[in-house]
């Protein structure tokens, strides 16, 4: 019974930070970042690794700083190398938190171009395309390796 309350929990957690996602899909930046703050501190620094990756992972997209967006990509990224086992390679409802790594990467990798660092971003470019194996073929998997393949250019263009 308390092994069910528990799961109910963790589900109702990650549905309200699907809500503020789509809060923040919708348009109202500010509030989502401000929902998802709070959030944060109900979760708290010791709380559940995949729910701290996920919303570390969204809390980033509402940054207006390209500092504070990387500091809560790497939290998502801390966050994530915690999980082990069958949380890292399942969890009920959502695909394994493995395929979590190349959207991770990908994201550092944009901070690091953003803050004019390619060499670190290129790294992280390398480790994202490397995780792409676990992404399947659907359409965030596609969305996903489109989104490193547009990096990679975007990256080598500016070689020069």
């Amino acid at each position: 019974m308390a092994e069910r309350q528990g799961q109910a929990a963790q589900d109702a957690l990650l549905t309200r930070i699907g809500q503020v996602v789509m809060l923040h899909r919708g348009g109202d930046r500010e509030e989502a970042r401000r929902r998802f703050l709070d959030l944060w501190t109900e979760l708290g620094a010791d709380g559940d690794p995949l729910h701290r990756c996920t919303l570390a992972h969204y809390l980033a997209d509402t940054q207006d700083d390209p500092e504070d967006e990387l500091a809560w990509d790497l939290r998502a990224l801390t966050a994530a190398e915690e999980l082990t086992g069958d949380r890292l390679d399942r969890h009920e409802g959502a695909p394994a938190a493995r395929a979590l790594y190349p959207s991770l990467h990908l994201n550092l990798a944009a901070d690091y171009v953003r803050l004019g660092r390619p060499d670190a971003a290129r790294t992280h470019l390398r480790r994202a395309r490397g995780a792409a194996e676990a992404l399947a073929d659907d359409n965030y998997g596609e969305g996903v390796r489109a989104a490193i393949r547009r990096l990679e250019l975007r990256l080598d263009g500016g070689r020069g």
